[in-house]
This record gives C-alpha cells, sequence and structure tokens, in this order.
C-alpha cells in the first residue's frame, strides 16, 4: 500500500481515531494532583533509591620498596567496591602494565608507581564496573546472561556488559 494513497490515509486516520478514544476512555476517570502521584511512586521506590548515602572510595596506603609498590589496605578497597580482589588487581595490573600478586591484605605491583595513579586507576575501575551507568549508583554485582557476564544494578534495574579484563 502506497503512503499517498487514499485508502491508506483512511486507515491511518482511523487508527488514529482509536487509538485517541481508548486513550480518553483510560484516562477519563483520572483525576490525580502531583502531591499524590509522587506519593504513589514514592511508595512503590526500592529502599536503596531513597537512602543518599555518600559513596566513598578509601584512597590507596601505598609505598615504594625497591623496585615494587605495595598497597597496604587493599582489603579495605575491595570492600568497599564490593568486588574480588582478584578482580580489582587483574585490571589495575593490566592498566599500569605491571605484574601484581595479592599477599594477604596488601597487593605488590613490580613496578614503581605513585599513589596518585593507583588512586587513578581504582577510581576508572569503579567507574566502569561498580557505578551504575544509569542512576550513578553504587548498588550493582556481577552477574551472568545468556553466557555474558553483566554488571546489574540493584537500585535501578539497569545492566550493561562486562568488559573482559585481559
Amino acid at each position: 500500500m502506497a503512503l499517498k494513497s487514499p485508502k491508506y490515509k483512511k486507515v491511518l486516520e482511523h487508527c488514529s481515531y482509536v487509538f485517541l478514544f481508548l486513550g480518553v476512555l483510560m484516562f477519563a476517570d483520572m483525576d490525580y494532583s502531583y502531591d499524590l502521584l509522587l506519593e504513589r511512586v514514592w511508595k512503590v521506590l526500592p529502599e536503596k533509591l531513597k537512602k543518599h548515602e555518600r559513596f566513598e572510595i578509601p584512597e590507596a596506603d601505598a609505598f615504594i620498596e625497591g623496585n615494587v609498590t605495595i598497597i597496604r589496605n587493599f582489603n579495605e578497597i575491595t570492600a568497599s567496591l564490593m568486588r574480588s580482589p582478584e578482580h580489582i588487581m587483574k585490571y589495575v595490573s593490566t592498566e599500569v602494565a605491571a605484574p601484581a600478586t595479592v599477599d594477604g591484605s596488601r597487593v605488590i605491583i613490580q613496578r614503581k608507581l605513585k599513589k596518585q595513579v593507583i588512586d587513578e586507576k581504582i577510581k576508572s575501575y569503579a567507574a566502569e564496573f561498580v557505578i551504575c551507568h544509569e542512576c550513578g549508583r553504587p548498588d550493582t554485582n556481577i552477574s551472568e546472561l545468556e553466557g555474558q557476564k553483566i554488571v546489574k544494578c540493584q537500585a535501578c534495574g539497569g545492566w550493561w556488559p562486562m568488559r573482559r579484563i585481559k
């Protein structure tokens, strides 16, 4: 059917009247004030979205010993990010192009690095793997969808595919 044909115009006109009629029927008896609608939405909102806690990543307590950099408070950082130490270590290791190992509550990186560089890499990890790209909250976890790992937000329900760390 051609778009300019009279038959197509009649069908389109008829459909628009049907949708208009259905819309009027659906919303004819609804007379809500803004406050009432806001109250209804607030009741169904998840508790995590109602709280406004500030998310802070602890600064790395790092020092250089010879040709290696040691991060003393790595467990504290991983606990605040709610991710496994191995995953964060693998990311930081790849980003700074140096091998790293977890040694108890600390990480040993086989390269001299400034504390600012380590903090920057941990913040970039949080931006990519922890903080939700939709709502900006840190309430995410790693799960699997059809064989692919995803990062899913517990607050808004948003999700995105997780990039592999090489």
